[in-house]
């Protein structure tokens, strides 16, 4: 196989694949960190009445979106980096965890109220991210990167 083969992992394969483990890592210590909050910690944290009601108020569905969007982009850019093909699938269903859970908060429940405008800068970053890591897989597993 030649050094210009189009199935061979590039450094920017390895950056880029680091850097949405990375990313998707720190999407589950939040996950974790929210998962955890006491009444006692978010009151030391200096939310607002309204913030805390809006966490402590999430459904039940709504919270399993966010650990279905988190376990599943962790688990899609540990695939990736070893380059197997199922890393497409699960940013897919990251992707949708992550919908599910701004249904919840955007739509049914008005989280810009409680956060502000500026609350919808991490969730609309999110979105902008799990559809790249989609793209980008379907394209690494087209050029036979993935397999």
């Amino acid at each position: 196989m030649s050094e210009n083969s189009t199935n061979k992992a590039t450094t920017s394969f390895w950056v880029i694949g680091g850097t949405l483990l990375a990313w998707n890592i720190i999407g589950f210590m939040f996950y974790y960190q929210q998962s955890t909050l006491t009444l006692e910690i978010m009151m030391d944290l200096g939310l607002t009445p309204q913030q805390i009601a809006h966490i402590t108020n999430t459904p039940a569905w709504g919270h399993s979106g966010y650990a279905i969007a988190v376990n599943a982009g962790v688990l899609g850019a540990i695939l990736l980096l070893l380059r197997k093909a199922w890393a497409m699938p699960m940013f897919v269903i990251s992707l949708v965890g992550a919908l599910v859970q701004d249904l919840d908060a955007f739509v049914l429940r008005d989280a810009i109220e409680a956060w502000g405008p500026g609350g919808i800068a991490i969730p609309l970053a999110v979105i902008i991210v799990g559809v790249f890591e989609i793209w980008y897989s379907r394209t690494l597993k087209a050029k036979g990167v993935l397999s």
